[in-house]
């Protein structure tokens, strides 16, 4: 199966349609959430399901036969549904990425959908509702923020620049992380999702995630990459392709940055 960019064009379309669906719906959800705790460690809203199912029911209207992965299954397992028949095509779903900020009625909080072909993202789209910011690339495009294109950047890490970092972490804060609070102006957003838009666009010089999972990182990966950032994993490899297929949810460790502060970054991880 080859894929023009008509194609790309097409998915982009429905993904953007997708999102604001969701979107909308999340925002006006907002002041009548209903929290729970999942897998011991995650808040899940009313919302999340159903903006979920909003983002897939829009989709399948025009691509029936794709395959879907996306955060939000039964009894807090992931909902995977392969694709039917032989187009090696998934969308890969986060229907609110800061689910925590979210269910505190904090307005920092996106929807993420992206298209995987063959384990590598083709199209990303990353909508922030409550500011109206639709960030979108397809592979080999450019990154823009709402039509206007953007770019990564070439900041240099100082006291001014600001570098996304995890709100906690399990074994103690790390070295690395110290070095990067006291050099930088360091911030997190409570979405992972967000932190690589934030890149894409030259607000943050870099992001580092000790713990996404795909739905995460997918659509932010293709608009970091189309915006000139640098994406990969903390030894410096790259994270896709990625089997959808035997996927079960594990996580990754990525980092984002401009090309300037990536070798910096990978670096100051390795020490």
């Amino acid at each position: 199966m080859i894929l023009e960019q008509r194609d790309l064009s097409r998915m982009l379309e429905t993904a953007i349609v997708a999102a604001r669906l969701a979107g909308q719906r999340a925002m006006e959800e907002i002041n009548f959430i209903k929290a729970s705790v999942k897998n011991a460690t995650e808040l899940v809203t009313q919302a999340d399901a159903r903006c979920q199912k909003i983002i897939i029911d829009r989709i399948k209207e025009t691509y029936p036969d794709h395959g879907f992965i996306a955060e939000e299954g039964e009894e807090g397992k992931i909902f995977k549904q392969p694709p039917r028949g032989d187009k090696p095509l998934w969308w890969a779903i986060d229907p609110i990425d800061g689910t925590n900020n979210y269910a505190h009625r904090m307005l920092l909080f996106t929807i993420s959908v992206a298209v995987v072909y063959e384990g590598e993202p083709i199209v990303g789209v990353i909508f922030e509702p409550a500011t109206d910011s639709m960030f979108t690339a397809v592979k080999g495009g450019e990154a823009q923020l709402s039509s206007r294109r953007i770019v990564a950047g070439k900041e240099k890490m100082d006291e001014f620049s600001s570098v996304g970092l995890d709100s906690h972490f399990d074994n103690g804060v790390p070295g690395w992380v110290c070095e990067i609070m006291q050099r930088t102006r360091f911030r997190n957003l409570g979405t992972t999702a967000l932190q690589l838009a934030y890149v894409a666009k030259g607000g943050l010089i870099a992001t580092i995630a000790s713990d996404p999972r795909i739905w995460d990182i997918t659509a932010g990966t293709v608009i970091a990459e189309a915006a000139g950032a640098i994406v990969t994993d903390w030894q410096g490899g790259k994270i896709f392709p990625v089997d959808l297929d035997g996927y079960e949810g594990q996580m990754f460790q990525v980092i984002a940055a401009n090309k300037k502060v990536h070798p910096e970054i990978l670096k100051l991880l390795k020490s």
